[in-house]
């Protein structure tokens, strides 16, 4: 028991001990060193808190009198009168972001890059905006994403940013590139190839109505055999290994996909229309002695030559005849049709090169140059319709070996011999 009163005693004269001494510390922070540095800290928490609510004062106000002041085309912005007086994190947070963008608002007006012309760019659903900062800097169409992430967060305009295709440039400033994403482009395009055209002048229509880019679309055109829909299409399978898809590019009006994600989407119109007007049926049989690849070859030159309708059996008659060596008047089984030269001159924005004079033609170093060389070109010069492709499966039965055009609305006049050609010649001017 007297051990038990002993320790007893000891603790309280402990706590006694510690609340004096507890005393006397808070006396002596009041007194003398202690005092006054104690008050220099507390100043010093003060002067942070005034210069962080300066700064919350001075950003709200300025961006009140930006925003206020912005041009119509800006009027997506947030209101920064919004919850103004609230001090919430929410918007303490807006203030500091926006108080960033201030100080860096210059370079939001430079561009990513000095190349003006439109190229594709595709949002995906539910991409949120951080990605599609990331991806728009990764293809150049804006310098810094983390920039153009912290604009769009500052403006709202996150939450604006439709999922879809769109068309943007080097040349747009980040302010002019969030404002294009708030409206995507339509999803599908009508587009209208003539009978006639080259596989070039499709891949340039194309490209116009934003559906693929000419590179792309040709890259898949002259390697079939790339495209995963191949196969799908029995009147492809005995293409010759290094042959492109001209002549099989069904002239139609199509609706197509705008910045189709695949050639196959694009292609594969043309070629389901092909099989479906067409097919190894319309290929085959016929008057002609042609089938395949080799009937479509004639009947692209038939569609160039021929601007007549009732015409296209005719032109197509002269042709099998000079094949079929019944034409010794020739020389040779020489086609010499002026498209297939034009077609193997023909250059960007000069598709069907046109000479001065005839004699030109025998200076285009060319296996489709048809004046130089006997039979058929190599394949097809442009992409056949329906019409051409039918006169040259079944063409007149007739002893013509030439034909002229007269001037008269595209229409042409026929000879059997040499000599009736050359006296058309004359009658028509030529000589």
């Amino acid at each position: 028991m007297a051990v038990d009163r002993r320790q007893k005693m000891i603790l309280q004269q402990r706590d006694a001990l510690a609340a004096a001494q507890e005393k006397t510390s808070w006396r002596d922070q009041l007194r003398g060193d202690n005092l006054i540095t104690n008050l220099v800290r507390l100043g010093f928490l003060l002067l942070v808190a005034g210069v962080l609510m300066g700064v919350w004062i001075v950003s709200s106000a300025h961006l009140s009198e930006q925003f206020l002041g912005a041009p119509k085309s800006t009027a997506g912005l947030i209101d920064p009168n919004a919850g103004k007086g609230a001090l919430t994190p929410d918007n303490i947070e807006r203030q500091i972001l926006a108080f960033n963008l201030r100080m860096r608002e210059t370079e939001l007006e430079l561009p990513a890059g000095d190349n003006p012309r439109p190229r594709p760019f595709v949002v995906n659903l539910g991409e949120p905006a951080r990605f599609i900062a990331a991806r728009l800097e990764n293809e150049g169409f804006i310098r810094d994403a983390d920039l153009f992430n912290l604009y769009l967060r500052v403006t709202g305009l996150e939450r604006r940013i439709e999922a879809g295709n769109f068309m943007l440039s080097e040349t747009m400033t980040m302010p002019e590139v969030a404002e294009a994403l708030q409206n995507a482009l339509f999803e599908e395009a009508v587009v209208t190839v003539p009978e006639g055209f080259r596989v070039e002048e499709i891949a340039e229509r194309l490209a116009e109505a934003n559906i693929i880019e000419p590179d792309r679309f040709l890259q898949a055109v002259r390697a079939p055999r790339s495209l995963a829909n191949f196969d799908d299409y029995d009147f492809l399978q005995s293409l010759p290994a290094d042959a492109s898809l001209e002549g099989y590019m069904f002239p139609d009006t199509y609706r197509l996909p705008v910045f189709a994600s695949t050639p196959e989407l694009v292609i594969g119109s043309f070629l389901d229309n092909f099989d479906n007007k067409v097919g190894n049926e319309g290929l085959v049989g016929g008057g002609s002695g042609l089938s395949g690849r080799d009937l479509l070859t004639l009947a692209s030159i038939v569609e160039r030559e021929a601007v007549q309708a009732d015409e296209r059996p005719l032109i197509a008659s002269v042709y099998v005849n000079r094949l079929n060596g019944a034409c010794p008047d020739v020389g040779g089984r020489y086609l010499q049709a002026d498209p297939t030269v034009q077609y193997a001159r023909g250059t960007v924005g000069d598709w069907w090169w046109e000479p001065q004079s005839v004699e030109e033609y025998a200076s285009v170093v060319s296996p489709y140059n048809t004046y130089l060389h006997e039979g058929l070109p190599p394949g097809p010069i442009a992409n056949p319709g329906l019409s051409a492709i039918e006169a040259t499966r079944n063409p007149a039965q007739t002893a013509y070996c030439f034909f002229l055009a007269t001037g008269d609305d595209g229409r042409h006049v026929f000879a059997a011999t040499l000599a009736e050609h050359e006296q058309n010649l004359q009658i028509y001017g030529y000589q």
